[in-house]
């Protein structure tokens, strides 16, 4: 019988892991962008796959947000989210935002400069390693490689 027990803890505990997971994101978030861009579009629908209600923004001025978030000068990407208390720049894996909901550093966000081929809303395989930075008032240390 503890067998049969320990055997369905188990298993609630691996259904329900995926789920909790998720469960430190925000509920939303609002994506800056460029009314052009695509793969921004995507990223936005992989947000909200993770259960992220997300406004997309694409009349704003991207310098001025980029600014205003304190995304480091020369790491910048093609939008930005602003999402719970973080400004999240560019392609950022799931990953690092599950590590920065869960850890909750004292950043302004995190990012992932340029448009990383593999990444959530970027088609095509991973080809090397993603360096996710994370930064405050403009300026940039590791968080994270994957």
């Amino acid at each position: 019988m503890n067998r049969r027990i320990a055997s369905l803890m188990l298993s609630s505990a691996l259904l329900a892991g995926p789920s909790l997971a998720h469960a430190a994101l925000p509920d939303a978030a609002t994506l800056y962008k460029n009314p052009q861009c695509g793969c921004c579009d995507d990223y936005a629908r992989h947000l909200e796959e993770m259960g992220v209600d997300v406004t997309i923004v694409d009349d704003a001025d991207l310098n001025e947000v980029k600014s205003a978030a304190g995304v480091p000068y020369g790491l910048g990407a093609c939008h930005t989210i602003e999402m719970g208390n973080y400004w999240i720049e560019g392609h950022v894996p799931m990953e690092a935002l599950e590590a920065l909901y869960e850890q909750r550093p004292d950043a302004d966000g995190i990012g992932l400069a340029g448009m990383p081929i593999g990444t959530p809303g970027m088609p095509g395989q991973k080809q090397g390693d993603w360096d996710v930075y994370r930064f405050t008032d403009g300026e940039s240390a590791p968080f994270m490689t994957l």
